[in-house]
C-alpha cells in the first residue's frame, strides 16, 4: 500500500470516528431535550481540533509501525488524490447549501452549524472511499 493510499485510509477512519463521538457527546448533552438547545459549540471546534490532532498522529503511528518504500507520490497518486477531491466537493456543495437553506428559514445556529460540518464529513468520507476503490481497482 503506497504512502497516499495509507494517508486516504487514515483521513477516512479519523473523519468517521471523530464526527461519531462528536454526535454522541450532542446527543448525550441533549438528555432528550431538543437538539437546538445543547451546548454544541465547545464539542464542534474539540473535535475539529481532534480530527486535526488525530489525522497526524495515526499517520505517524501507521508509518512507524508499517513502513512505506517510498513518500514521494507519483502521477497515479496524484491523479486519484484528484478525482477524489473532485467527487468529495458535492459534499461541502451539499453542506453549503443545507445550511443556506436553514439560514433562510431562520433556523437555529446548532442545525446551519451541524449542517456545514456534516458536509465537510460527507466531503471526506466521499473523496476517501472514491479514491480508495480507485487503488483497488487499478485506475
Amino acid at each position: 500500500m503506497s504512502y497516499e493510499e495509507k494517508g486516504t485510509w487514515v483521513y477516512l477512519v479519523v473523519s468517521v470516528v471523530v464526527y461519531a463521538a462528536y454526535v454522541g457527546v450532542v446527543l448525550s448533552r441533549a438528555d432528550g431535550g431538543p437538539l437546538a438547545d445543547v451546548a454544541y459549540v465547545s464539542p464542534l471546534l474539540w473535535s475539529i481540533g481532534a480530527a486535526i490532532v488525530a489525522g497526524i498522529v495515526v499517520r505517524v503511528v501507521v508509518e512507524m509501525v508499517r513502513p512505506s518504500e517510498s513518500y514521494r507520490s507519483d502521477e497515479r497518486d496524484r491523479e486519484l488524490a484528484r478525482r477524489g477531491v473532485t467527487v468529495g466537493w458535492w459534499g461541502v456543495v451539499a453542506g453549503s447549501l443545507a445550511a443556506l437553506a436553514l439560514a433562510l428559514v431562520e433556523a437555529a445556529y446548532f442545525w446551519i452549524a451541524n449542517a456545514v460540518y456534516l458536509g465537510f464529513v460527507v466531503s471526506a468520507i466521499h473523496s476517501s472511499v472514491t479514491t480508495i476503490v480507485a487503488y483497488h481497482r487499478g485506475a
